[in-house]
């Protein structure tokens, strides 16, 4: 297939993202073997991790190129992880240019420093940048470090510059389109939706296996990164409000997934006299996942309330519902926007109220079969990947047929050059005027 706007040869896209291996970065996975199957030929850039150590690899048509990274551990620590994935970014993607070549740079945060190469190679090589919007930045700061200092202010100057340098963004949401037009100043014709919908060839539904309730009546499932911010201690908490409070010792709690919380999580559970019934099972593989969550009665999103997990939608929420899974979450706006009639909704940050919701559901097996039954046909209809990806293939339409609008232009207007989207003296003022303002 060849691809409007050249007729000798496809576009080329260059992917870098930083904080997960591809393909495990479920997300950056399906846009990548998407635009390869629309005829698009693909290479990516990201760091090694466990399950994906070759440096050089091909896998259905994607060609994937991994460097070491440096796993922070201390907000000193930051500074010398992203300044070792900014090396190797700017290296391979030279590399990648001098072997396969690329028109385009489709930057993934976090972190929001991978402006740095897109910039580069637009200012002087004339190539496009788009930024796939996967984590708002400065909330995300906040809700880690609980403070609006210096080093947040430089957070949001970062994700400005970001916008300002990008000729489209894709947002994961509608909060995060709002963001990208209230914030970044980005023009409305050049923000695209793109939700991360589940992938149903990934997620099969299987029987359950018993053996993940440790010999107990019920499980509760869990996947997903255990962070700071998402809320795994509301979630023992609750544990230990059902054993301790309530009296009920038939449940088991399982939590698949792995991340810089783990071992606090873990000791945790031990203090809080839960640790027999909370099974941690790292990260595992798909087809472990598979086993847990089908053998889950209920499953759980217990990410906290605060302004990024309210704004951000959680895979975890449409993997649930592609298993026909009832939910308990916390009143998210998204996660309501997402799950809908899916999931009960605790109060925000309130682990007895979030208890409550479990004890509902595995107490009613009817309306946990109609909570299932809903998410899954929520998905199949409307969310599932098939129905994002030619909106993804939309907006690089746009993209390379010239149809995106520069400094509030509409797109009709926008006169092209042989340099990119704006002209390098516009770039440069666009970049310098986020560190100009103390906003």
């Amino acid at each position: 297939m060849v691809l409007a706007g050249d007729p000798f040869r496809p576009k080329r896209i260059l992917i870098i993202v930083e904080n997960l291996p591809v393909p495990f970065d479920r997300r950056v996975w399906n846009e990548a073997t998407t635009l390869v199957k629309a005829g698009y030929e693909v290479s990516v850039i990201c760091p090694v991790g466990h399950g994906a150590s070759a440096r050089r690899e091909v896998i259905d048509g994607v060609h994937i190129y991994r460097h070491p990274i440096v796993e922070a551990r201390s907000v000193a620590f930051y500074f010398v992880e992203y300044a070792v994935a900014l090396f190797w970014e700017f290296f391979l993607a030279w590399r990648v240019l001098f072997e396969r070549g690329f028109d385009a740079i489709h930057a993934c945060n976090p972190p929001d420093l991978i402006f740095l190469v897109g910039g580069f190679f637009k200012l002087f090589l004339g190539k496009k940048f788009v930024f796939d919007h996967h984590d708002i930045n400065p909330e995300l700061f906040e809700a880690k470090f609980g403070k609006r200092n210096f080093l947040y202010r430089i957070v949001v100057a970062l994700e400005r510059c970001t916008f300002a340098v990008a000729d489209i963004s894709i947002a994961t949401n509608h909060s995060y389109r709002t963001i990208a037009v209230e914030r970044g100043k980005m023009d409305p014709n050049n923000v695209f939706i793109v939700r991360s919908g589940p992938n149903l060839e990934r997620l099969k539904i299987v029987p359950p296996d018993p053996s993940v309730r440790k010999g107990r009546a019920y499980c509760v499932g869990y996947v997903g990164v255990l962070g700071a911010q998402e809320g795994i201690n509301y979630l023992l908490e609750a544990a230990r409000h059902i054993v301790y409070d309530v009296g009920r010792h038939d449940i088991q709690f399982c939590i698949a997934g792995g991340g810089p919380e783990l071992e606090r999580l873990r000791a945790l559970a031990v203090e809080l006299g839960v640790a027999d019934y909370v099974t941690f099972a790292g990260r595992v593989s798909d087809d472990e996942l598979l086993r847990i969550l089908n053998t889950a009665d209920v499953c759980v999103n217990s990410d906290e309330w605060n302004p990024m997990n309210d704004k951000s939608t959680m895979n975890k929420i449409m993997e649930y519902m592609a298993l026909a899974k009832p939910i308990v979450q916390f009143d998210l706006t998204e996660g309501r926007f997402t799950a809908l009639d899916a999931s009960l909704y605790a109060k925000p940050n309130d682990s007895v109220d979030f208890a409550a919701k479990i004890l509902d559901l595995l107490g009613d097996e009817s309306r946990r079969k109609q909570l299932g039954e809903f998410g899954r046909r929520r998905v199949i209809d409307q969310l599932a990947w098939p129905h994002e990806a030619p909106k993804l293939l939309g907006a690089y339409r746009a993209l390379f047929e010239g149809k995106v609008a520069v400094h509030g232009q509409s797109r009709g207007q926008v006169t092209r050059t042989d340099r990119g989207d704006i002209l390098p003296g516009s770039l440069m003022r666009r970049l310098l005027s986020p560190l100009a303002s103390r906003k």
